[in-house]
């Protein structure tokens, strides 16, 4: 598992790098003939430690003060999206002038002009990224109406709140933490589900910041849930965060289910990167479903949008996953849309309904431009 880590991470680097010095290069030949242009060997340095910012936080974060590794942080991962949408007008511009050298279709004053295009695409990825930050702190509800055909004792409807993919740490931060809850208590929830990648890797910013105590502060009415995600298990420190959510006083399942007050079943399915990160495969859905009493709701949460055939064939009535974020930034979930049978919404699957959240929180980028950020609430009405 290290050597494949190891040459995944090396391959990543790689491409990175040629993807930055191709923008720092287009970007020298669109600037460097303007007289407010900083030398050749300035311009090298700052680009190098802008573009690079993120990979130094990775390395030296706890070698450096919080106050620098924050900034880093921040720098760095809105440089991952900066790239992002440089790279593809770059791209786009490198094909038109490729087209133009047979067709002539551009105009001579534009071709003597490359700061003309240059600022035209710094102004656009400006104004993309502005709104992928606004996007990505301004939060929006997302409503689900759905039946389930069983008896839940004498309890008709259940409010769940189904947060995932929250990556609480350098960037999303206790203050964000303290409004999430603040507004999840304002709805009065049955029940609230927190769908994995709770933690984004690092433990040092949840313990440091007090996060566990503005957990505690979450109210429900069956108690608050999670399960593990991929960044749980990326960084390092698994049992870790577990021990700090369960002492924020939220039950974590882990291939495991709860009898929900004697009327429903609650199963948290372990994530898919266990089997990466600590050479355990997690149970078969069979292994810890057998004894349940399927004649009772049956809800899960599964980090990850997959394997929703053997869900289905379980007997599961509710599948809520989290994870693609829908790509975060546009165009991707044209990919996760392809990766996943779906990325983001309800379907349904046979008689299982199925709800996958873009999620509240960013990774790498605090920038959203193909999905807001998201809170999900979800009415559901036992029909017996």
């Amino acid at each position: 598992m290290n050597v494949q880590f190891i040459a995944f991470f090396g391959i990543i680097l790689i491409v990175y790098s040629m993807g930055n010095y191709y923008v720092g290069l287009r970007g020298w030949q669109a600037f460097h003939a303007l007289p407010a242009f900083p030398g050749g060997r300035f311009y090298s340095l700052l680009f190098f430690l802008i573009s690079f910012s993120y990979i130094f936080e990775r390395i030296l974060g706890n070698y450096l003060p919080n106050f620098i590794t924050n900034a880093l942080s921040l720098v760095g991962g809105t440089w991952l999206a900066i790239l992002y949408y440089l790279v593809l007008f770059c791209a786009f511009i490198d094909l038109i002038r490729f087209a133009d050298r047979r067709l002539s279709f551009v105009p001579e004053t534009w071709r003597q002009a490359p700061a003309v295009a240059g600022g035209i695409v710094v102004a656009m990825v400006t104004v993309i990224i502005a709104f992928g930050v606004w996007n990505a702190t301004n939060t929006v509800w997302r409503h689900y109406d759905i039946s389930i055909d069983k008896s839940a004792g004498d309890l008709r409807e259940l409010h769940i709140i189904l947060v995932t993919d929250i990556h609480l740490g350098k960037v999303i931060k206790n203050g964000r933490l303290e409004k999430l809850v603040d507004e999840i208590n304002a709805r009065r929830p049955d029940l609230v589900l927190l769908a994995g990648d709770v933690i984004d890797e690092d433990v040092g910013p949840f313990v440091n910041q007090g996060m566990a105590a503005t957990f505690r502060r979450l109210k429900s009415r069956f108690g608050v849930f999670a399960v593990l995600g991929n960044h749980e298990y990326i960084g390092g420190q698994t049992d870790v965060a577990v021990e700090l959510l369960r002492s924020s006083g939220i039950m974590v399942l882990r291939d495991s289910v709860f009898n929900v007050g004697d009327q429903f079943v609650l199963a948290g399915r372990d994530d898919w990167d266990r089997v990466r990160f600590m050479n355990s495969p997690r149970k078969p859905l069979s292994e810890f479903l057998e004894g349940v009493d399927r004649t009772k709701p049956l809800l899960m949460m599964d980090h990850q949008p997959r394997s929703m055939e053997e869900a289905a064939a379980a007997g599961v009535d509710l599948m809520m996953s989290g994870h693609t974020h829908r790509g975060q930034l546009f165009p991707n979930q044209w990919v996760t849309r392809s990766l996943y049978e779906t990325d983001w919404g309800y379907m349904r699957k046979g008689a299982m309904n199925v709800i996958v959240s873009a999620g509240f929180g960013t990774w790498g980028p605090p920038v959203r431009t193909s999905a807001a950020s998201e809170i999900v609430e979800i009415k559901v009405t036992f029909r017996p």
